[in-house]
């Protein structure tokens, strides 16, 4: 898709800087900063480093300042606002136009010259570079300015303190031990230190830090002459040999426009989520194989948010190399029936803190065998997926392990092991301590699996199939109530179980289910009267007295709304699928479901251009929150989009 914008969607400071971009590199590195060319969050930046891939990022390069001089005075090109709001740069009012396809390109007219900027970046490299064409039809000469502001620092470092000393001299920037490279085809001149207090407007509505430091110290000047066109670049740079501008953007766009090629979608929104999902893969130094980042710019890779984003990201989109690298990982990492939720960093052990990720990474393999056939791999991961069984069954940390029932119960204390997994000043605003509905619906899906994977690979499956009979049993009675046509959330024996949230939509969408054609569609009728909206399902009832409408402020009251009522995207993938399936994934069906995810469309336009973000709020969902582009978001968007391609192919 090509996302473009005008004079209109820059009529004011506040406007302009609404919508973002993202550029990655396949490290975890990337680029992002908004339409208007400026940064309102500490997080973004021309060059954010993956110094170690894919977690250890640092904001090298943070804003570009711009200043165009002609007949005698100064024009800023960036856009910025200042911790002073007295004083903002405001490049937008001379900005003509913004384009993302596969680059930001914006498009500046002042005076008779035109002033044209790309962004780039390297792929599986710490390498960003902006190019500049200067058209200058006027009768003068004109120059260009752009000076560097920098802050070799943490990506969520919002720098208080004048305490780091840049220098720049031979083409390098140094500070603190670290060296960043930069060259350009145009003069570089050293300067005195200089500080600016960026104002960070997007951050402060979060009750992050509104504001933070980022200093220069060398300037790139290009004159141009009156008639003529210059083009020129600088390329910035953690290795001392990188390509020059002009090569990394061709080998950007080239590299996105096959990628695009190859979509087996022709639908143009499921093939602008492919590319989009592009960006949520990289590469993990520690364990020297493939990841999915959860989200940008504030999370890192998680094992829950792998495994939901996994079949999407990477088995819809025909990356099946890159699958089965990432559960190779996983299946290496497995420990007492448990994956990571998190991986080691330096010398840290890994954090497995979930009770859902191991029954999901079942469901991965089994996602995966039934799109490539690879029954060679099943019989590499059995041996990990038996234990995985075998502990749950026994019982392991976290208090996860199989009742006298056959169900599953999780988390004690101030465990956090459902995706609900907020704790704020030692309170769980959303415990789910006990028998969690989502948990129960993978457990027994992963029982059915395993006895299909037994008798394919010649062993004795039938006591998996015995269990999962027990489990169904216990489930249907315990869980789905005749009454209100549901089922309940969790089973804890506290006024929790019975609130109505969006966890039940996994029991209708998983590969093997438990309830009835009937009870699935009253299940699916329910969630679509209470929970639904076209950007994603509530995680609570607006009917329950502890729902809370919007998403925003200090962490406590964002904390305490993030799973009580605001609206996530991701839930949205099962829900679609559900719908075809109790609907007979009839073609009408599919057609039903593709008129509703003609609303993915300006999602895609809001926020952050072509991604996904992470939440909404419940009462009103026109502004992402959270992460402007989650990983399973876009992932289960996908699932949906090859669901309907399918049944239409039929």
């Amino acid at each position: 898709m090509r996302f473009y914008c005008g004079k209109q969607e820059m009529r004011s400071l506040s406007r302009a800087q609404e919508n973002s971009f993202l550029l990655t590199n396949g490290l975890g590195g990337y680029a992002s900063v908004t339409a208007a060319f400026s940064v309102n969050r500490c997080d973004q930046g021309i060059l954010v480093a993956a110094v170690t891939a894919p977690n250890e990022r640092i904001t090298m390069v943070h804003r570009l300042q711009e200043t165009l001089r002609l007949n005698g005075r100064e024009v800023n090109l960036s856009t910025q606002v200042f911790a002073d709001r007295n004083k903002a740069e405001e490049g937008c009012r001379n900005l003509s136009s913004f384009v993302y396809e596969y680059t930001p390109c914006w498009n500046y007219h002042v005076d008779g010259v035109r002033v044209e900027r790309k962004l780039c970046m390297d792929w599986e490299k710490n390498a960003s570079a902006v190019l500049y064409t200067v058209e200058n039809l006027s009768e003068a000469p004109c120059t260009l300015e752009a000076v560097p502001y920098l802050k070799f620092a943490p990506k969520e470092d919002a720098l208080r303190r004048r305490d780091r000393q840049f220098q720049y001299e031979n083409g390098m920037i140094r500070c603190g031990g670290r060296t960043l490279y930069m060259q350009a085809d145009a003069s570089v001149e050293s300067r005195p230190m200089n500080w600016q207090t960026l104002a960070y407007p997007e951050d402060e509505k979060d009750g992050r830090p509104k504001k933070g430091l980022a200093a220069s110290c060398c300037a790139v000047t290009r004159t141009v002459s009156a008639g003529q066109t210059v083009s020129f670049e600088i390329v910035f740079s953690m290795e001392k040999e990188c390509p020059s501008g002009a090569e990394m953007l061709a080998a950007q766009e080239l590299r996105l426009w096959k990628l695009e090629e190859k979509a087996p979608f022709a639908d143009p929104v499921a093939r602008q989520l492919l590319r989009s999902a592009d960006a949520y893969i990289a590469r993990r130094d520690s364990t020297d194989g493939k990841t999915i980042l959860a989200g940008y710019p504030l999370f890192s890779d998680w094992g829950r948010d792998t495994m939901i984003a996994l079949p999407g990201c990477c088995l819809a989109a025909g990356r099946y190399d890159d699958a089965r690298s990432i559960l190779r990982t996983f299946l290496a990492y497995e420990k007492d029936g448990l994956v990571p939720n998190l991986f080691p960093e330096g010398g840290n052990e890994p954090m497995y803190n979930t009770v859902d990720a191991a029954l999901l990474l079942i469901d991965c393999v089994w996602q995966y065998v039934q799109r490539t056939g690879d029954w060679d791999f099943v019989e590499e991961a059995y041996p990990v997926l038996e234990r995985i069984i075998a502990a749950y069954r026994k019982g392991t940390h976290h208090a996860i392990g199989m009742d006298e029932d056959g169900l599953i119960h999780a988390g004690g204390g101030l465990d956090q092991v459902t995706w609900m997994d907020v704790c704020v000043n030692g309170i769980l605003p959303t415990p789910r301590h006990g028998k969690p509905v989502e948990v129960n619906a993978y457990w027994y899906s992963a029982l059915r699996i395993m006895e299909v994977f037994a008798g394919k690979l010649g062993r004795d499956g039938a006591a998996f199939g015995s269990l999962a009979e027990k489990v169904k049993e216990s489930f249907m009675k315990k869980f789905y109530m005749e009454d209100k046509g549901y089922l309940k959330d969790v089973i804890s024996g506290t006024g929790a179980d019975e609130q109505l949230r969006c966890n039940q939509i996994w029991a209708v969408s998983m590969p093997f289910t438990m309830l009835s054609p009937e009870q699935e569609r009253s299940v699916v009728d329910t969630v679509y009267r209470h929970l639904y909206t076209p950007c994603g399902l509530r995680t609570l009832s607006p009917k329950d007295p502890e729902y809370h409408p919007v998403y925003g402020g200090p962490q406590v009251e964002r904390d305490m709304a993030y799973h009580q009522g605001t609206t996530w995207v991701f839930p949205m993938g099962a829900y679609y699928l559900a719908w075809l399936k109790v609907h007979g994934s009839t073609p009408e069906a599919a057609r039903y479901v593709r008129e509703r995810l003609n609303a993915l469309e300006p999602m895609l336009r809001e926020g952050c251009f072509g991604q996904l973000p992470e939440i909404y709020d419940g009462d009103f969902p026109t502004d992402g929150k959270g992460c402007f582009a989650q990983a399973w978001s876009v992932g289960e968007m996908l699932r949906v989009f090859e669901a309907i391609d399918m049944i239409e192919k039929k």
